[in-house]
């Protein structure tokens, strides 16, 4: 008894347990209705299913729902989802129902074979968003934010391009893409792609400076340029999408019909050139991605060995057929300086090769980065760094001696030397610099030794000798730098060298039109795709410039036509109260605020308004003439004070000198002392006043004094201005009652034309006033009415 109640009891134990975990495991089903969870039928479509869960999805979101039960319903409502939206889950739910948790049940799983007992599906206690405890390690150390996009991501996107994905915490979609992008990423980053991943949840700065709105969504960068990828996420369409980031003209097809002619053109381009053989009928991703990171040091072409118009390439270099042959061809087009090959060429090993071909032999300096590239400044950690420098001419004559210093700097060994050269009539302020005859029309080639000091652009330097190409100068040369060698303190001058000039800034054009090009390739991708909330911005951009653009033309047409019908009453109403002189109406040839300048009579009746009471900060510019020469200064006064009819504090007026001069005669009189009139003026009384400009100011009692100045003009001189001055009245026979009665022609020519000289630098005189740097003449009171007066 004893022994049997031993042997019952564990067996009791184990019918217990089996119980309560078959309990356990039957309760799991019920629980897990994905029907009921979504609040949907069994008929539902998938439609449906997909707006309720988004409906349950926004409401039960951990992040907007603060309940304690929100986080587990939001994880039901996704698994229901997740069954429901896969017809071959949901197929297995309705004819058996099993989910991922009680599958082990059915006779159909997955997971193989399994032991007696019961399964409990980790994942659902593990939940495999990318939270911020769970996120993938590999995702890890792709993560961007906003100032590393900005500092970082952005310039090297200039030299390789950049695939980012846009993800979040809750994004279901981001698991299906997960392998795919894992597999793209180790392939792209061996090739040299940049990979960023933005999590929506902790960088929203990020994504909304990059236009992602939706998660999950993949982008390119390339040239601080931003693109969505708008296809399935497959392996190939992603590679297909890195390759079509690409410009499109970075890699030239050579064949046996224009291989010179590409290898040619170093001296155009200034470039080293390169040539890659190969059996693939296509260019290779590593071969396009590694030109866009030289394209600023070298020129790439493809050669297609399967291709019977490149046999005679392959028979001329000896090409091998079995492994890739990359090529360097430098000024020697027939022989390249350098050659790798190899199969499966890996990265490190072309950056290696493309980084040590990427000058010329004897490059052209062009502009001022490669100048400091060249040309670097001594760093003290550092060896010293010279460079020869051929300061030449592109002409025939300079040909001889621009090959022989490439034939010297071929035979160069040391490290330290760097050889290049210039052209005189391109680089004119650094060649004056070194040039020791810089005077003369055409300067011989000179030779110069120099080292960059600092970043400011002192330099030591040395003129070694007259270059045209012989063995004496060779010979000297060679000398020269053994000494160097030996002794740096030989630079014995030292300078300031000017930035150097951008010989290629005409190309900027061209390259502008491609990407002018590309981008508008990319817009038209774009609205083929119907991404309309990515491109309403640029939408918004385009249409705010189109109404701008369209609103000025059409106020500038209706305020062009109403002027125009204002124009005639406008200026009769000015001639009307300026006592009839024609002067004041005068138009400008530029967009008026006004047709005239309003310039007033100084009489006895606008004395006091205009001067003695003017508002303080406020002048009066008075013009002084006679009843001769009023037309023709008016005129001209008119087109010099014109631009500065503007100011609110500048008035205009004319005094006639013939009916008030003892009122000229008394006001230089106050002013005499101060103004140290000079002895010739002060000694003629019956001065000559005509074409003088007073600056009056009222409230503080001072003037500023325009003299006219006779510029010495050509008398016979036909320029439109000087025809209107002096023989306006000739052109139009409507104007001739409003002037005097003419003298001879050539006499009245003269002195019209004088006359007409003589405001010539009142626009620089009234500029000077405006800027308050013209002597001031103090007066203790102004004129008494009685002087204003006219004379008898």
């Amino acid at each position: 008894m004893m022994a049997g109640s031993k042997m019952s009891a564990p067996l009791a134990l184990v019918l217990v347990l089996s119980v309560l975990l078959t309990g356990a495991a039957h309760a799991a089903g019920p629980e897990m209705d994905p029907y009921k969870i979504l609040g949907v039928t069994r008929s539902a479509s998938q439609a449906e299913i997909k707006k309720v869960y988004k409906r349950l999805a926004k409401e039960w979101h951990p992040d907007k729902n603060k309940s304690p039960g929100a986080e587990d319903m939001f994880i039901k409502i996704t698994k229901s989802y997740e069954i429901l939206s896969s017809e071959d889950k949901r197929a297995n739910y309705d004819r058996y129902g099993q989910t991922d948790d009680t599958q082990p049940y059915g006779g159909n799983s997955r997971y193989g074979q399994r032991q007696e007992g019961f399964y409990f599906d980790e994942s659902f206690f593990n939940f495999p968003f990318n939270s911020k405890n769970h996120r993938d390690f590999a995702d890890s150390k792709y993560t961007l934010h906003f100032n590393q996009y900005v500092n970082e991501v952005v310039p090297d996107s200039y030299k390789r391009p950049y695939l980012i994905k846009i993800t979040s915490d809750w994004c279901f979609s981001c698991i299906h893409i997960e392998p795919v992008w894992k597999e793209v990423v180790q392939e792209m980053e061996t090739l040299g792609v940049g990979i960023g991943v933005v999590d929506v949840g902790y960088e929203r700065r990020l994504a909304n400076h990059l236009g992602a709105h939706r998660t999950p969504s993949i982008l390119g960068v390339i040239n601080g340029k931003v693109t969505f990828f708008h296809y399935a996420v497959a392996k190939e369409h992603l590679r297909q999408f890195v390759e079509d980031l690409l410009p499109q003209r970075l890699v030239e097809w050579v064949t046996d019909k224009n291989d010179l002619q590409f290898l040619s053109s170093w001296h155009e381009l200034n470039k080293p050139h390169v040539l890659l053989f190969d059996q693939v009928p296509v260019v290779p991703l590593l071969y396009k991605l590694t030109a866009f990171a030289y394209k600023d040091y070298l020129q790439f072409g493809y050669v297609d060995q399967g291709l019977t118009e490149t046999a005679d390439l392959q028979k001329q270099f000896n090409i091998n057929t079995y492994a890739p042959t990359m090529l360097v061809f430098k000024e020697n087009v027939e022989k390249p300086a350098d050659i790798i090959q190899a199969k499966g060429m890996k990265k490190q090993i072309i950056d290696e090769f493309m980084s040590n071909n990427r000058f010329l032999l004897v490059p052209r300096l062009v502009n001022q980065k490669l100048f400091d590239e060249l040309c670097p400044v001594k760093q003290f950690h550092r060896r010293r760094k010279y460079c020869v420098l051929l300061i030449t001419g592109d002409e025939e004559t300079f040909s001889f001696g621009n090959e022989a210093f490439l034939s010297f700097a071929s035979t160069n060994s040391k490290e330290v030397v760097r050889f290049s050269y210039v052209y005189q009539r391109l680089q004119q302020p650094l060649c004056d610099i070194f040039m020791q005859n810089k005077d003369t029309v055409e300067s011989p080639a000179q030779v110069v030794i120099l080292e960059r000091r600092n970043a400011a652009g002192k330099a030591l330097f040395k003129q070694v000798t007259a270059w045209n190409g012989s063995e004496d100068d060779k010979q000297c040369l060679l000398e020269e730098l053994e000494r160097l060698q030996k002794d740096p303190s030989i630079l014995v001058h030292d300078a300031m060298l000017p930035e150097l000039n951008n010989e290629f800034a005409s190309m900027f054009v061209i390259r502008w039109i491609y990407a002018s090009y590309d981008y508008l390739t990319e817009v038209i991708d774009d609205i083929l795709h119907n991404n309309w909330r990515e491109m309403m911005p640029l939408l918004s951009l385009i249409f705010s410039a189109l109404f701008i653009l369209f609103g000025t033309v059409v106020v500038q047409a209706f305020s062009d036509s109403s002027e125009d019908k204002q124009a005639k009453p406008k200026a009769k109403d000015g001639t009307k109260s300026q006592n009839g002189s024609p002067g004041n109406g005068s138009a400008s040839s530029r967009p008026p605020k006004k047709n005239f300048v309003e310039v007033t009579e100084l009489t006895d009746i606008t004395y006091m308004s205009n001067l003695v009471k003017l508002r303080p900060g406020h002048m009066n510019i008075v013009l002084v003439i006679t009843d001769a020469s009023k037309n023709i200064l008016l005129s001209k006064y008119a087109k010099e004070v014109y631009s500065f009819t503007g100011s609110l504090t500048l008035h205009f007026s004319f005094l006639n000198i013939d009916k008030h001069g003892e009122w000229m005669d008394t006001l230089l009189e106050y002013a005499q002392d101060a103004m140290q009139i000079d002895e010739d003026d002060a000694g003629n009384r019956k001065m000559d006043y005509t074409g003088y400009v007073l600056a009056l100011n009222g409230h503080k009692k001072y003037l500023c004094l325009f003299k006219p100045v006779y510029t010495g003009e050509d008398i016979d001189s036909k320029s439109s201005e000087d025809e209107g001055g002096a023989s306006g009245g000739r052109s139009r026979p409507s104007s001739r009652d409003n002037h005097p009665p003419r003298r001879s022609k050539r006499s009245r020519s003269l002195s019209t034309l004088q006359i007409h000289h003589k405001l010539d630098r009142l626009a620089l005189w009234m500029e000077r006033l405006m800027e308050g740097t013209l002597p001031r003449y103090y007066i203790p009171t102004w004129p008494g009415l009685d002087k204003i007066n006219p004379s008898k």
